[in-house]
């Protein structure tokens, strides 16, 4: 991973982009999510911080995906990270307990977030030189965000704790800027022109028509979208994880922090095992997925029941171990399937649909937690997503069986 850094310096710059940008948003996640909590003590506006991180990606997602593949990408990255510095500023107007803008602050830079990922996830195959780097790149720039979770999320309740959340808020806008920087740095095309897509007129409806249509046709690419799906059913826990550490460990931003990075830990380390495993074969990337699903939720049983927030923090690292697997091998396997005409779009509409199912399991996890509680929750949430991640495994058999014959007969 090093060597990849050292030797291609486009992947660099967009790893130290990502990298600031994603310390930014967890130092904005737990202060804002200690401020909800705080302010109104309700656990389903909690999840609605949860909401505000999602929900919007999915709305903006229909002009994001086409707009990274008729647009330049590069250009797209640094004026999307400039207009996000803008709306972190928003956040600042949060205080007196006007918990409204920040929320809608936060879903302004939700919805150009959903700008960033298709953008800079289908343009990796074009910053890569080879295979091997495709494939290291994605585990290191996948393990990015789970390391910089984890950072950002322990280092973000610490900092708030220590300095307030206004100036974690503040250090979210400077995250932006630098990033848009790093962004406009990178040298190298960031896509292939196709003189009959680039510079076309967006067209939403009709330009996702056609990445759903090769989803439609091509069982792979549907079945690693269903992938994310079966995560994001149960994902929905996460929003209740500030809650888990007020509620059931009476702790505050720094048990928060706590929870939230270990996370983090979990989706960085699974990453890197998983490409390892995978190397580039299909069929074997798709039963990762579904065992990695099972192992998400199975885990999350176990936060539920813990008797110690230090428990419980093991058991939600070991929990996204798989959920990050599955996350970027799924992403991985999009990269290698779709072609770069068609790849923003079909990352979005894999991006839109996640996030979609996540702003909804996260709002009724809310719900269901004011009702139940929150570890009562958190273990009906993780059998809804061990079910989800079984019924996978059985449905992407034949797809499966049908890439191992191509494999063999090569």
């Amino acid at each position: 991973m090093l060597k990849l850094l050292r030797d291609n310096r486009d992947i660099r710059l967009l790893f130290f982009a990502q990298v600031v940008s994603y310390l930014g948003d967890w130092f904005t996640f737990v202060a804002l999510a200690g401020l909800v909590d705080d302010a109104t003590d309700s656990k389903f506006l909690v999840s609605l911080v949860y909401v505000a991180f999602s929900l919007p990606s999915f709305l903006a997602s229909p002009i994001a995906g086409p707009a990274a593949d008729r647009y330049d990408r590069r250009k797209l990255l640094v004026a999307v990270s400039f207009a996000q510095a803008v709306c972190a500023l928003g956040l600042l107007g949060s205080s007196g307990g006007r918990i409204w803008i920040a929320l809608v602050s936060q879903s302004l830079i939700s919805a150009l977030a959903a700008f960033i990922g298709p953008a800079s996830s289908a343009a990796i195959p074009n910053l890569a030189r080879n295979d091997d780097e495709l494939r290291k790149a994605n585990s290191l720039l996948g393990a990015t965000w789970g390391v910089m979770l984890a950072v950002g999320a322990g280092l973000g309740g610490l900092f708030a704790q220590a300095f307030g959340r206004s100036a974690s808020f503040i250090a979210d806008a400077v995250s932006f800027v630098v990033a848009g920087l790093l962004f406009g740095a990178i040298g190298t095309p960031m896509q292939q022109r196709d003189t009959t897509t680039a510079g076309r007129k967006v067209r939403p409806v009709a330009d996702m028509r056609e990445a759903i249509q090769l989803a439609r046709r091509d069982s792979v690419i549907l079945a690693l979208v269903a992938s994310k799906m079966t995560f994001a059913i149960g994902a929905g826990i996460v929003s209740q994880l500030a809650v888990l550490a007020s509620e059931a460990f009476k702790t505050g931003d720094s048990g928060r922090g706590l929870l939230i990075g270990a996370r983090g830990v979990g989706s960085g380390l699974g990453p890197l095992l998983a490409a390892r495993l995978v190397k580039g074969n299909l069929e074997r990337l798709l039963l990762v997925c579904g065992v990695a699903g099972v192992l998400f939720s199975g885990f999350y049983l176990g936060a539920s029941i813990s008797p110690h927030i230090a428990v419980a923090a093991i058991f939600v690292a070991l929990a996204h171990f798989g959920g990050g697997a599955q996350w970027v091998l799924s992403s991985y396997g999009l990269q290698m399937r779709a072609p770069d005409e068609v790849r923003g779009r079909v990352l979005a509409g894999d991006f839109a649909l996640v996030t979609l199912t996540l702003s909804i399991t996260s709002a009724i996890s809310g719900v269901v937690s004011d009702a139940i509680g929150v570890r009562s929750t958190i273990a009906v949430f993780a059998l809804a997503a061990a079910t989800a991640g079984s019924l996978y495994l059985v449905l992407t058999a034949p797809i499966r069986r049908r890439l191992r014959s191509e494999q063999q007969s090569r």
